[in-house]
């Protein structure tokens, strides 16, 4: 069966059919979802919902592209809502401490940093970022800890890609700033004290 046929099949209610689709495609949504959260239990769940919206919205698949382009899209909308859901905290945590919530470390990170001073200096740039306008920090964490090109987020914020380009910038601009204020900040106060 070529997919094709498969897409053709799925789209009548064939099961046999979305069966093939999702063995050819498992292992290409498992890894994006994992890329993206760094939890595989996680990872497991949304590939899980990615399946059943691609069993609930075969029928909207036109083939203007092929299925694994629509695919990943479906799965990067997916990832998205649910880290819209979680607590901003919650995920600038594990993103910035490089741990998923299940308590190990992420692969391929360097060692951990558990001198105090790299534990508040993390402390620090989290509290920055959670400071930034809402639109900074949502295309700063899209490309500068997802990973995303800034045509990628330009297509998911529906944005150009010199806004997204723009705000990244005014976005580390800003970071800058708070980071360098709040030692100047300390500094000062301790040598009043």
């Amino acid at each position: 069966m070529t997919e094709a046929e498969a897409i053709g099949q799925a789209k009548e209610g064939v099961a046999s059919a979305f069966e093939y689709l999702y063995r050819a495609h498992c292992r290409r949504v498992y890894g994006l979802c994992l890329r993206m959260i760094k939890n595989p239990a996680e990872a497991e769940d949304l590939t899980q919902q990615v399946f059943l919206q691609l069993f609930r919205k075969i029928s909207t698949f036109r083939g203007e592209s092929g299925l694994s382009t629509w695919l990943h899209r479906v799965t990067v909308n997916i990832v998205l809502m649910y880290l819209r859901r979680r607590k901003p905290a919650e995920v600038l945590a594990e993103d910035l401490d490089g741990h998923s919530s299940n308590g190990k470390g992420s692969s391929g990170q360097g060692p951990s940093d558990t001198s105090m001073i790299g534990a508040i200096e993390r402390l620090n740039l989290m509290r920055a970022i959670r400071k930034l306008p809402c639109g900074y920090k949502q295309i700063f964490l899209l490309h500068d800890v997802i990973g995303y090109e800034h045509g990628e987020i330009a297509g998911l914020l529906g944005c150009s890609t010199g806004s997204s380009k723009s705000q990244l910038h005014k976005a580390r601009k800003r970071l800058r700033y708070l980071l360098q204020a709040k030692p100047a900040r300390e500094e000062v106060s301790a040598a009043t004290a």
